[in-house]
C-alpha cells in the first residue's frame, strides 16, 4: 500500500518495466526518480542534484529547460500539437527539411521524417532495397532485384527494431532474435588499434573482397561513422570513411551512415561524415535532432534515390512507409530551436576547447592500473576497464556498473556499457563542471576498482 506522499519508486517498481534492464535486479535496488532539470544537471524527488553525464542517454545538447526551446514548443503549442504528414504538410516540417538539407553535406537533398535512431535506420534499409527493385544502375534501364542484401560491421547496434537488429552485430542484445532476422555479410569494423597500425588497411581488404564476391547481391554498406557508441565508443578513421565512399561509387552500392549518436556536435563537427568530405547516399539522424526535447527522426537522401520512387499510381514504385507522427510538429519546432542556438551560440566553436580540456583530463586514467584504454571522439568518450588493464572483468562483477553507483553517489549521472564507462555530458556543460565530470570518474574508478 502506498504512502499518502506518493513513493513514486514504489509506483514505478510496480508497473513500469525498463528498457536494457533486468528487472529482477530493478526490483530490490534503490533507483532514483528524477523529477526536474536545469542545464547540465538533473534532480531526484529527494532532492538531490546530479550532473547529467550522459546527456540522457545522448541525446541532451544545449541543457534541460533550454528557454529558446521551451519557447519554441509554447509557440507551436498555440497553434497545433499534431497534424499528419500523410497527404499533408505543415509549417515546421518544411522548415526543418530545408534547414537539414542546407546542414548537410551537398547533393542530400530529401528528408524522410520518423521517430526514433531506429526507424530512421529501417527508413533507409528499406528505401535502399526497394531502390534496387525499381531503377536504373547508373543509367542502365534494368532493375537488379538480386541486390537483396547488406554489408555490415562487427559489434554495430543501429537499433532495435527488426531490420535495424539485423544490421547490428552486439550478440548479447540481438543473439535471441536470431530466427525473426534477415542475413547480412558483415565484416569487422575498422577500429584504430594501437597495436596493429596496419589493422584498417585488412578491413579495407576485406570489404572489397566481399565486394568482388557478393557485390551482386549488395543493396547497401552500413555504417556508424567514426564511433561505434553501443559497442564501447570504438574509434575509426576519416580516412575509412573515404575508402567506402570511393568503393560505393566504384561498385555501384549505396552508403548508409548512421549518425543517430554521432550527429549534432558529438565528434566535434555538426556531423561525423564531414571530417571526411563525404556524401552518402543516406544519412540517419535523431537523437541530438530536437536538442533532446521531444522523439524525432530525419533520413536524408539524395535525388538519385528520391527519383526511382516517382512514377504514376498505378506503377506501384511509392515508398509505403510511415508513423502516426511522422514529423510531429512539436517536435520539429523543438528541433528548429536547437539548430538556431547552434548558430547563435556558437556551439561548435565553443566545443573545441572543451573537447582539448576533455583529451587533456583524460590522460590520467589512462594511468590507473585496472583502465585498459581511453577512448575519445570529440564529446564522446569510453574508457574501459580491466583487471589489471588486461584481463576482462567476471561478467557477475559488474564493475562498469559498480563504478557508475558510485559516482552516482558522488553526484554524477553515468550508464556503462559492460566495462566500458561512457561519458558523453551536454555539449553546453561549462568548464568546472566538466572538471567536476572528470574528478568524479577518477576517483569512482580508483575506489571500486582498486578495493
Amino acid at each position: 500500500m502506498l504512502s499518502d506522499k506518493r513513493d513514486y519508486e514504489a509506483i514505478d517498481k510496480l508497473y513500469v518495466w525498463h528498457p536494457f534492464t533486468q528487472m529482477s535486479d530493478w526490483e530490490v535496488s534503490d533507483n532514483l526518480v528524477i523529477e526536474s532539470g536545469n542545464g547540465v544537471y538533473l534532480r531526484d524527488t529527494q532532492g538531490r542534484e546530479y550532473i547529467d553525464g550522459v546527456s540522457s542517454l545522448w541525446c541532451n545538447v544545449h541543457g534541460h529547460r533550454k528557454k529558446a526551446i521551451d519557447e519554441a514548443i509554447r509557440k507551436q503549442l498555440k497553434k497545433m500539437a499534431h497534424s499528419t504528414m500523410l497527404g499533408l504538410a505543415h509549417v515546421p516540417g518544411a522548415e526543418l527539411a530545408e534547414r537539414l538539407v542546407d546542414l548537410a553535406p551537398e547533393g542530400l537533398h530529401k528528408v524522410f521524417y520518423s521517430d526514433s535512431g531506429s526507424t530512421a535506420v529501417e527508413v533507409a534499409l528499406k528505401m535502399a532495397y526497394q531502390f534496387w527493385q525499381q531503377t536504373s544502375d547508373r543509367g542502365v534501364k534494368r532493375k537488379l532485384t538480386t541486390k537483396t542484401k547488406f554489408l555490415t560491421f562487427g559489434n554495430a547496434y543501429h537499433g532495435d527494431t527488426l531490420g535495424s537488429v539485423s544490421v547490428g552485430g552486439i550478440e548479447l542484445f540481438h543473439k535471441v532474435y536470431r530466427p525473426l532476422l534477415f542475413d547480412v555479410y558483415r565484416v569487422p569494423y575498422p577500429e584504430i588499434r594501437s597495436d596493429d597500425s596496419d589493422y584498417e588497411s585488412k578491413i579495407m581488404e576485406q570489404v572489397e573482397k566481399r565486394i568482388i564476391i557478393s557485390g551482386h547481391e549488395l543493396a547497401a554498406i552500413v555504417i556508424e561513422p567514426l564511433v561505434q557508441g553501443a559497442a564501447g565508443m570504438r574509434l575509426s578513421s576519416p580516412r575509412f570513411l573515404r575508402f567506402l565512399s570511393r568503393v560505393c561509387e566504384k561498385h555501384g552500392l549505396l552508403l548508409i551512415l548512421d549518425e543517430v549518436a554521432t550527429g549534432f556536435g558529438r565528434t566535434g563537427s555538426m556531423f561525423a561524415c564531414q571530417q571526411a568530405g563525404i556524401t552518402p547516399d543516406f544519412l540517419c539522424l535523431a537523437k541530438g535532432l530536437t536538442g533532446g526535447y521531444l522523439p524525432l527522426a530525419a533520413t536524408l537522401t539524395t535525388d538519385y534515390v528520391y527519383k526511382a520512387f516517382l512514377g504514376a499510381p498505378a506503377e506501384e514504385l511509392t515508398f509505403f512507409h510511415g508513423h502516426t507522427y511522422t514529423g510531429n510538429p512539436l517536435a520539429c519546432a523543438a528541433a528548429l530551436a536547437n539548430l538556431d542556438i547552434f548558430v547563435k551560440e556558437k556551439t561548435l566553436v565553443k566545443l573545441q576547447p572543451k573537447i582539448e580540456l576533455l583529451a587533456t583530463g583524460l590522460t590520467k586514467f589512462e594511468r590507473l592500473s585496472h583502465v585498459k584504454a581511453v577512448r575519445q571522439c570529440g564529446f564522446m568518450v569510453g574508457i574501459e576497464l580491466a583487471q589489471d588493464g588486461a584481463k576482462p572483468y567476471p561478467a557477475q562483477m559488474r564493475m562498469g556498473h559498480q563504478v557508475c553507483l558510485r559516482a552516482r553517489q558522488k553526484g554524477l549521472i553515468i550508464r556503462p556499457l559492460g566495462d566500458v564507462i561512457v561519458l558523453m555530458p551536454p555539449l553546453s556543460i561549462h568548464t568546472q563542471d566538466l572538471k567536476k565530470i572528470l574528478k568524479i570518474v577518477y576517483e569512482s574508478i580508483r575506489e571500486v576498482t582498486e578495493n
